[in-house]
Parts: structure tokens; C-alpha cells; sequence
């Protein structure tokens, strides 16, 4: 415990001592500070604290990573600086007011998509496993399903939860975003639950031929009767236009009404809204977000794919990946499958694979660091990259740099193979389940690739001396 009241008093000092520090929280691995002035902030020696595994600043929070003993740390950080204490979400929105335009329409999208990752990851796996018993050639020559027809009862049911969650999918957003605008999630349901209705039109048959959609006729509007199956944007938009009106119903109308009519009107005006303009008007603007990308892709895949692989190191600090999240949706959605997702699992692999090659450079120098490298590669296997990109590899810049370059080689071989993907999947060492069994072959050779690459800059840039290298005797 003295050391951590020691280790406390230092992190205090290097964050520019209490007077610094206007309110605390902490997540499962980190605590989390908001800052007066983020200048005063020393980083190096902070990374020395025995009890710090790494810091960074994102969100308008400088976080510093403590690992799974962060509760403790907590409590007593309060105890020594009687600095306020906030929940998590007062902390995230005191944050965002330090954030500019682009930075909280980033944040927006990841609070709305990251609750629902579990139930896509869930879908994705599982749309796997169904691939892998329907598909010709993977364990034997024919399918597993027409080797063992007794299955065939677990096959249909395992295919029918994997697709719940992306027939669905405008109910979950629904829900998440309604949420995240601060009105009543369950009506967020309801509105997703209407844009799907199996009255409607599916979006796939209105694209195939929009002249057979049926329509109302609403005071001489005529208004598609469109589902909005697998779409993300027109559920958002429509989910901030309820909880607008909610709200602001609930502010008009007198308190023996509110309850009966403020949820009613609101969600009928909002779904008259939807379908007649904010429907068929974002409807557009995914598509050409999900066609741009696919022909981006068509032209010149190798380009794409290496850009698209060099640049997602950094998107996740920058915590804009989760603007790709949603482009990973809409495809999956709209197109039936997903390309973006699978191409930037390399950056992953590479996270995990740079760190392994840090411990195998830092064990006889750095003991303390070197543990770091083994958890952190442990972590990012597992999906989980933040870990190792703070901890070891932004820590020392050169593997980082390795794991730019060799993501973008990696990410250009599985574009220019055209490696598709269920749906978004579950990151590190098993993503290649979430991937079609034909395209694992490449799959395996472009990880294999982006691997080989990422050891081999990092070592060189090492002996070297490059891009930092000599902070490794430190």
C-alpha cells in the first residue's frame, strides 16, 4: 500500500500537482483525469512510476493505464488529493466539451456503435460458424451439413440468431443512439422496430425495382412504404428528430398529459418525418458512403487497401475508427458482407506482433517494460490494441512505424485478393473466423505478410538506430 500512496503523490507531481486536477473517474484498466493544463503534463517520467503501465490523452482525458488493480489505485488517488470525484459519463461529457466539431461527432458515433459490438461480434462469429458448416471443401470434400444431414436442425438455428442481429440491426441503433441523445431508449426500439417492419417494402427489393413500392398518400404526399433494413444513418438521424421531440414535448405539454401523449405523438410525427424525408434522403447518402468505398476498392485495390491498412494505427488514436465502424455496418447491412473490417485486422496483428519483438529487445534491459510487452501482446491478440499502441509501441515510436508499414502491406495483399468478411468480428488471433473460408488462404498469407514485416522493421529499425531506437536503453 505505500507503494501506491508513493506512486500516487508522483503521478500527482508529474500531472502538474492537485491544483491541476479538476475531477477523477476510472474504467477497468485506467484511472481517468480531466486536466486544467494539459502542458504540464511529464510523460516520460511518469511512464517510470512503478505502477503505470502507460498514459495517453484522448477524449479531453489524459488516461493513465494501472491494469486490473485500478480500483484500488483509485480509491486511494481520492483519499490523498480530494480531488472530485465523477462517474465515468460526467467525466466523458466534461471531455467533450474540450473536443472540437470532428472530435465530438467521432465520439458520438463510437458512443452509439460500441455497446452494440457485442451482439455484432456475437452475429459475426456466428455467421462464421454457419460458413464453415454450409461450405464445400473445409474439413471435407463436401459440406459438414451434407456429410451430416442430422445437423441440419442446429444449422438452421444457428444461422437464424447470427442474422437476428443485422435483420434487426435498425433497432439496436435505435436504442443506442436514442440513448446516447438522451431520450427513452425503449422508444429508440420501437422506431427501429418500425423501419423494419415486414408490412414494408425491404430495401433490397426497392432497390432492385423502386417503381413496385407501394405507397400513402398523406394530405397528397406520396410516401414509399420502404423498409430501411441494415441501414445505420437514416435510424440515427431519425432517433435525434424523436428525442428532440420528446423532450421538447415533455417540456410543453402540462404533466397530466405528458405521459399519454408525449411518447404517441412523438414517435408518429418522427416516423411521418423518417419516411417521407430523413429516410430516403440518408438512404442516399449510405449508399454513396458504402459505394464509394467498394469502388475505391475496385479501382485499385492495392493502393486502397495499403493507405487503408497504413492509416488505421493512427485512426485509432485519434479514436476515428470508429467512423469506419459504421461504413463496416452499412456494408454488412446493405451488402451482405463486409471489406474494410478484415483489411484492417492486420494493423491488430501487427500491434500484438510488434510488441512480442519489443520483449524479446527489452528483456535483458528493461525488466518492468518487458512484462508490459508480453501482457500487451497477450491483449492485443485478444482484440484489444490500446494497451500495446500506449504502453510499448507509441512509447517507442519505431514499432509503431513498423506496424504502419507493415499493415499496409499486409492490408494491400488482402485487398488485391479481395478477402471479404461476414460482418465485423471479434479482433486479434481468431478474427479469421468472422472471414469466409474461401478467402482464408489469403487471409492467413497476408497476416503471415504483415507479421514477417512488422519484425523485421522493428529489429531493423532497432539496430539502427531510427525513429527513437536508442529510448530502448533508457
Amino acid at each position: 500500500m505505500e507503494n501506491v500512496k508513493t506512486s500516487i503523490s508522483q503521478i500527482v507531481k508529474l500531472v502538474g500537482g492537485e491544483e491541476n486536477i479538476k475531477s477523477a473517474s476510472h474504467c477497468v484498466t485506467r484511472l481517468r483525469l480531466i486536466l486544467k493544463d494539459e502542458s504540464l503534463i511529464n510523460i516520460e517520467e511518469l511512464e517510470q512510476v512503478d505502477i503505470v503501465k502507460g498514459c495517453f490523452l484522448t477524449g479531453g482525458q489524459f488516461q493513465i493505464v494501472i491494469g486490473p488493480g485500478v480500483e484500488k489505485v483509485y480509491k486511494v488517488f481520492i483519499e490523498q488529493t480530494q480531488v472530485a470525484e465523477v462517474s465515468k459519463e460526467e467525466l466523458k461529457a466534461e471531455g467533450t466539451k474540450q473536443q472540437n466539431t470532428l472530435q465530438r461527432l467521432v465520439r458520438m458515433l463510437g458512443d452509439i456503435f460500441i455497446p452494440l459490438l457485442p451482439a455484432i461480434v456475437a452475429s459475426g462469429l456466428l455467421m462464421g460458424v454457419n460458413n464453415m458448416i454450409s461450405n464445400p471443401g473445409i474439413f471435407y470434400e463436401a459440406s459438414v451439413l451434407e456429410t451430416f444431414p442430422q445437423i441440419s436442425g442446429l444449422a438452421g438455428m444457428i444461422n437464424l440468431i447470427a442474422n437476428t442481429a443485422f435483420t434487426f440491426l435498425p433497432a439496436l441503433v435505435g436504442w443506442s443512439a436514442v440513448k446516447k441523445f438522451g431520450g427513452n431508449p425503449v422508444l429508440g426500439i420501437v422506431l427501429g422496430l418500425i423501419l423494419v417492419h415486414p408490412d414494408l417494402m425491404s430495401t433490397w427489393e426497392f432497390a432492385a425495382d423502386p417503381t413496385q413500392a407501394p405507397t400513402w398518400n398523406i394530405f397528397g404526399l406520396q410516401i414509399n412504404q420502404v423498409g430501411y433494413q441494415g441501414q445505420v444513418l437514416p435510424v440515427i438521424a431519425a432517433a435525434y428528430v424523436l428525442t428532440f421531440l420528446e423532450l421538447k414535448l415533455k417540456k410543453w405539454l402540462p404533466d397530466v398529459f405528458e405521459l399519454v401523449l408525449a411518447a404517441p405523438i412523438a414517435v408518429l410525427l418522427t416516423g411521418i418525418i423518417t419516411f417521407a424525408f430523413i429516410g430516403p434522403l440518408t438512404m442516399a447518402g449510405s449508399n454513396l458512403i458504402t459505394n464509394s468505398v467498394v469502388a475505391l476498392f475496385d479501382i485499385n485495390p492495392i493502393l486502397a487497401g495499403l493507405i487503408y491498412g497504413v492509416i488505421s494505427p493512427p485512426l485509432v488514436i485519434t479514436g476515428m475508427h470508429h467512423l469506419f465502424l459504421g461504413v463496416n455496418l452499412q456494408m454488412a447491412g446493405s451488402l451482405g458482407y463486409v471489406t474494410l473490417w478484415p483489411i484492417g485486422e492486420t494493423a491488430t496483428f501487427a500491434q500484438g506482433i510488434a510488441c512480442l519483438t519489443m520483449f524479446a529487445i527489452l528483456r535483458k534491459k528493461n525488466k518492468k517494460q518487458s512484462s508490459i510487452c508480453i501482457t500487451s501482446t497477450v491483449s492485443a491478440w485478444l482484440g484489444i490494441t490500446e494497451p500495446a499502441i500506449y504502453g510499448v509501441n507509441l512509447r517507442y515510436r519505431f514499432p509503431f512505424i513498423a506496424v504502419m508499414v507493415g499493415s499496409g502491406i499486409g492490408s494491400a495483399f488482402l485487398s488485391f485478393s479481395g478477402v471479404r468478411a461476414t460482418s465485423v468480428g471479434v479482433g486479434g488471433i481468431f478474427s479469421f473466423l468472422s472471414v469466409f473460408p474461401e478467402y482464408w488462404p489469403s487471409y492467413f498469407i497476408g497476416m503471415v505478410l504483415t507479421g514477417a514485416i512488422t519484425v523485421g522493421l522493428t529489429l531493423f529499425f532497432f539496430k539502427a538506430k531510427m525513429f527513437g531506437a536508442k529510448e530502448t536503453n533508457a
